[in-house]
This record gives C-alpha cells, structure tokens and sequence, in this order.
C-alpha cells in the first residue's frame, strides 16, 4: 500500500505505515496532512488501532495456554534420612555415618484416561475461538471506520451547501442594500435576507463542529496524532447495489467469525466435559529410588525401591466437575443459537434498510434535486426583476436548502446501511 503524505517523500511515508503493531506501539509522527482514500484509511486502521492489538493479544494468550496444556507434569525428587539407635559393642551409641541411611527417589505423575489429550483438544478450541474473536472485531471496528471516514464527507457536504447559500444571499444583500439605499425595496426586506444570511452562518458553524468531531473519531481510530490534517478522497457518492437476500442470508451463516467463535467455544466445552469425566479415572504416580546405609545396619547396605501411587477414588470421582461442564455445554450451545438468530435478523434488518434508503436516493436523482436547484434560480431572477417578493425567494431558498440536505443525508444513510449490511454479512459486497 502506497499513502500520499504531504511533505514526505514516497519512502518516507512508506515506512511511516510499514511498522508491524507488535514491534511499534507508539503513535505515528504527526505529519502536514495525509491524503487517504477508504481503502487506505482501513490499510492504517489494520496496522495501528489499538483495540486490535488488544483483540490481536488475546490470540497469541491462547497460544501460550495450549503450550501449558501440553506439558507433562513435572517429575519430583524425594531425599530422606533415617537415623539408628543401634549400639556399638561396647555399649556407646552409634554415629549417623556407621549406622544412618539415606533414600533418594525420583516420582513422576502419570495421567491416565486420557486427560493430556483432552486438555490439548480444549486449548486448540480455545485458540481458534480467539482468532475468530479478532476476525471480529476486525468486522465489527472495520465498519466503525467506514462509518466515521463518510460522517466526515457527509459533514463537509452540508458545510459546502451551508456555505453555498450563505453567498448566494450575501450577493442578493449586497445588491439590495443599494436598492434600499435608492428606495427601491423597503428595510423589512434587507432586514429578512439579512437574518437569512446569520441563519446560514450558523449552519456552517454547525457543520464545521460536526466534521471536527466526525474527524477526531477518525484519528483516534487509526492512532493518528490531533495535529494531523485528514484529507479525504473518497467521495460520498451513489453506488446502486441489489444483493440476493438468500445468498447473504447463507453467507452470513457460514462466514461471520461471531459465529465461528461460538461454535468454537462449543467445542471447547464439549472437550472441558470428555476433561471432565477423564477425571473419574486416577492418575499413577511411579517412583525408583536407592537407599545407602552406613556400616553398621541390615545385611544389605544398598537398596533399590519402587514406588506405586494410585489414589482410591472412593468418594471424589468429580461429580460436581462433571456437572458444571454439561452446563458449560448447554450454555455454550444456548448461545450460539442466540448469536445465529441475531445474525439473521441483524442481515434481513440491513436488507430492507439498503432498499429503502436505495429507493430514496432514485426517487431524489430522478429530478426532484434538479427541479428544487431549478425553482431557486427562476424566483432569484424573478426576484431581481421584480416580479417575486422577497419571501418567495426565501421560501425557495428554504425549500431548495431542505431537498438538498435531504438527499446528502439520503446518500449517506443509503451508505452506512450499505456498510450494515456487509457488517452483517461479515464480507464484503460489490457495489
């Protein structure tokens, strides 16, 4: 991926963004302005949002907790003593060195039933259940990028409009300010366009507050520095699409990673339950050991030993184990049909938002924005000739300014719901 910075050379602003998130924790240098189109600004988003280094942190604890599963335990060393109270021959007490003894031995736990396995088995779920977490949150911050990246367009599109018809009345009171000044038209006129002029400029303040927020968002989503200036290049623009609701439906089924994650965490409870019963079994502890004994003591002064462990499950067999790893299953089972019935309402919801606001947007190009554009330029010149008052050209003004807003807005609810729905999917869709 190739950014355009302002101020850097092509390799400069390469190596601005080439850092791997594991190696490179600290926010990017602030730079003039970054030029980024979508595609970029997730390009950025992938490499330094923080709360997918998190998510990417899980993934590699899971990891280190399969490693811990598939340890053996550790073996054990024993050493002991055991004094004499044997005599010499001429009735003094014997020394520790003539008549003591000393063990060594070396024990080692031997898991039966298979419980090593099962433990591994668990852990490889729960791995998998961490990747499909970050997929995610990939899916679920990508669409917060998207989101925030045309709130930012939508707001400068107001501001661009907002601005338009703030000079367009400015120009009508300076012309009529030298009609009033002959006594051509009279003050409540001046007067109007004069508070139609502050009512635009609030607008534009407005707008210009809802694109520094919409823009604060943006950075603190790809870990940009405050001081950065965001140029975007992507336009909020139409784009028709008309998905096939049965193949999203089927899709979404099969791919969204939340989905996956819970049926991994299923599978994991079913191994924690096969743990679980495995437990019933007992474990063996073998152990070896030799003995030395000093002069004076049994005939054999050297000895070897084996041990045998083997606990005797007579009350404990983990029975209450056992029933919380069913409930683990049941619960785990309980939520991905959960999850499964939010996916498929959350995809059929988003189908019917895109359709909608898709038809919205045609009924607006069809010529309802020419003709609102159209009536504001014919009143303005019939204004300039006399032949309209000054509220006809306000309210034209107004109305032209309402249908307008309304299609931007129509444009941008029609992509957020375009963005919904591949959220919904969990994959990205052609437009």
């Amino acid at each position: 991926m190739m950014m355009l910075l302002v101020g850097l050379s092509p390799c400069e602003a390469e190596r601005v963004f080439a850092a791997e998130p594991e190696r490179k924790t600290e926010p990017v240098e602030s730079v003039a302005a970054i030029r980024l189109s979508l595609d970029e600004a997730l390009a950025v988003f992938l490499k330094q949002n923080l709360d997918l280094l998190m998510a990417k942190y899980g993934i590699d604890s899971a990891k280190g907790q399969r490693i811990t599963a598939a340890l053996f335990p550790n073996p054990s060393l024993y050493v002991g003593t055991i004094g004499s109270s044997l005599k010499t021959q001429f009735g003094q007490p014997s020394n520790f060195t003539r008549s003591g003894q000393v063990i060594t031995m070396v024990q080692q736990l031997f898991e039966m039933a298979g419980k090593r396995g099962y433990r591994i088995e668990s852990a490889d779920f729960g791995t998998q259940s961490a990747e499909a977490s970050f997929e995610d949150a990939v899916r679920q911050l990508g669409f917060t990028v998207k989101d925030a990246y045309y709130r930012v367009q939508l707001a400068q599109r107001r501001l661009a409009l907002a601005e338009e018809n703030r000079d367009r009345f400015a120009r009508i009171l300076e012309v009529n300010t030298i009609r009033f000044k002959k006594g051509y038209i009279a003050e409540v006129d001046l007067i109007r366009i004069r508070l139609q002029i502050i009512d635009f400029q609030s607008q534009v303040i407005q707008y210009i507050q809802e694109a520094d927020i919409a823009r604060a968002d943006l950075r603190q989503l790809l870990r940009v520095s405050p001081l950065t200036q965001l140029v975007l290049t992507t336009d909020l623009d139409y784009k028709p699409v008309d998905p096939d609701i049965t193949s999203l439906r089927r899709v979404a089924l099969e791919v969204r990673p939340d989905i996956r994650a819970k049926r991994h965490t299923q599978s994991q409870r079913v191994a924690d339950l096969k743990l679980a019963m495995a437990y019933r079994y007992p474990d063996v502890t073998l152990g070896a050991g030799y003995g030395v004994q000093g002069a004076v003591g049994p005939d054999l002064q050297n000895q070897a030993m084996v041990n045998l462990n083997v606990p005797l499950l007579l009350f404990n067999r983990n029975q209450g184990g056992i029933v919380q790893a069913e409930v683990g299953v049941q619960q785990a089972e309980a939520d991905l049909m959960k999850t499964i019935n939010q996916v498929e309402n959350e995809v059929e919801v988003a189908y019917r938002n895109l359709s909608q606001s898709r038809r919205l947007v045609e009924t607006y190009r069809a010529g309802v924005l020419d003709d609102a554009r159209l009536t504001l330029t014919i009143v303005e010149r019939a204004y300039e000739r006399g032949g309209a008052t000054i509220l006809d050209l306000l309210d034209a003004a107004r109305t032209s300014r309402t249908i307008q807003l309304n299609y931007i807005e129509s444009l941008y609810n029609y992509q957020h719901n375009f963005f919904l729905l591949e959220s919904a999917v969990g994959k990205g869709l052609t437009s």
